[in-house]
């Protein structure tokens, strides 16, 4: 990109004209929630950005102006902002009939469920239905403990599986953690992490076993590739290492696919498939919904019988209005060759971005696959000193020019481009022009 180019940093076109927004304010909306939401409840931006309407890759605040969405609602918007075919089975199913639980009968439970099946490896063929990836995270662990008869569990350094309590534990980042009683039973053993030189891989899972349990495990988690964690991701010899040892003493395998599922990472559906590797059970949530609450638990038989011992039972997992949305999503995502597009965008993607490191030191590596890419930024290549407000500065700047990323990892240095699968060459050109243009203004 030669810096004539760069200085165009034109938006690729869009025929969508969004509707004129007459709400409230922006003031009045930072007022109110300032004043009745709990102030847990965060925002990016130094400045606020409001958003009330979205389409397909884009979004849009209340002005009208178009952002391009590099975050996908954080990992959750697979399909598109209100991708048209999915509103409209949505919106059917709502008009039809909008809840019942599990206790009645409907279609649609049981032919999301058949469906997930179809894109499992075999075995892997019956679904538990929730509401959101920390849900399903919690129930994979309850049902690895009864099935097993062990309690202890495994985790990486640098993962995050959700926001409930009983998962807190799992956890692995400091700033994600309450001083409060983290979650018994959890040991975490080290992430590989080949930029930062953590090259010991699944060694010391063995030895964590041997030293801090009773010599037995429920269960492995870990994602394919981490995205709270700096979208980090061990190597196939690491997770076929792991699984075998774990297996060894007794526990089964979790596949945390709630980020990397339903073809982000381009070559499989599946994270786990990059690693020759099949689970005992695969944990879903965000892209199976894009955007609707919902998630699931897959797992063979024999694990999921073990839930029959005492009733168990979700109030919304399953009900018709978001089966019918993950029914609609499955079905674009495949028709529409959504897994081949993160393949195709995302290598380009990934590609400019190699080329950017090449000229920029302030970029220490760019990693991940498929749409599901980061970009660490360091202040010293030699010594990795992570550049957590450049990072910040970056994610601001992008923004003055239509272009939303996030930042992850432990130093927040880690810049996360995870957008919805259906964005095109276009979109990423013009997004590599503005972090060419952001990290310039840097250099």
């Amino acid at each position: 990109m030669s810096g004539t180019e760069i200085k165009k940093l034109q938006m690729p076109p869009c025929d969508y004209v969004p509707q004129t927004y007459d709400g409230p304010s922006k003031e009045e909306v930072v007022e109110t929630r300032q004043q009745y939401c709990n102030p847990a409840v965060f925002t990016y931006y130094r400045e606020p950005l409001m958003l009330v309407e979205g389409h397909m890759q884009y979004v849009f605040d209340e002005t009208g102006r178009r952002y391009l969405d590099l975050l996908a609602g954080i990992v959750t918007i697979s399909c598109g902002h209100c991708h048209p075919g999915v509103i409209a089975r949505t919106k059917a199913q709502l008009e039809r009939l909008q809840h019942t639980t599990t206790i009645y009968l409907n279609p649609l439970m049981g032919e999301l469920a058949k469906k997930l099946a179809g894109k499992m490896p075999e075995g892997l063929e019956v679904t538990y239905f929730v509401n959101s990836g920390s849900e399903a995270n919690d129930l994979a662990i309850t049902m690895a403990r009864l099935y097993t008869g062990n309690y202890d569990v495994l985790a990486l350094r640098d993962a995050y599986h959700g926001g409930v309590s009983s998962i807190m534990g799992l956890i692995s980042h400091h700033t994600w953690k309450f001083p409060l009683p983290q979650g018994t039973g959890v040991h975490h053993v080290d992430n590989p992490d080949p930029y930062r030189g953590n090259t010991r891989g699944a060694a010391g899972i063995e030895e964590v076993i041997r030293c801090s349990t009773p010599g037995k495990v429920a269960a492995f988690i870990a994602e394919p590739i981490q995205g709270v964690g700096g979208v980090m991701s061990g190597s196939p010899e690491y997770f076929q290492q792991a699984y075998r040892t774990v297996r060894g003493f007794g526990g089964v395998c979790i596949a945390d696919e709630v980020q990397t599922g339903f073809g982000r990472t381009g070559d499989h559906y599946w994270g786990f498939e990059h690693a020759g590797v099949v689970p005992d059970i695969v944990t879903m949530a965000k892209g199976l919904g894009n955007g609707i609450p919902l998630a699931a638990v897959t797992t063979r038989r024999e694990i999921a019988e073990t839930l029959t011992q005492r009733i168990h039972f979700n109030t919304f997992g399953g009900n018709p209005v978001s089966m019918a949305q993950g029914l609609a999503v499955l079905d674009v995502i495949e028709e529409e060759g959504l897994q081949e597009n993160a393949r195709l965008v995302g290598g380009r993607f990934r590609r400019g971005l190699e080329q950017l490191m090449e000229r920029y030191d302030l970029i220490g590596d760019v990693r991940g696959r498929g749409l599901m890419l980061g970009m660490e930024l360091v202040r010293d290549r030699e010594t990795g000193v992570p550049a957590g407000e450049e990072a910040k500065q970056v994610l601001e700047r992008a923004r003055d020019f239509g272009v939303l990323l996030g930042k992850t990892g432990l130093d927040g240095n880690v810049l996360r481009i995870k957008p919805p699968l259906c964005i095109n060459e276009e979109d990423a050109d013009f997004a590599l022009d503005v972090l060419d243009r952001c990290l310039g203004e840097l250099d």
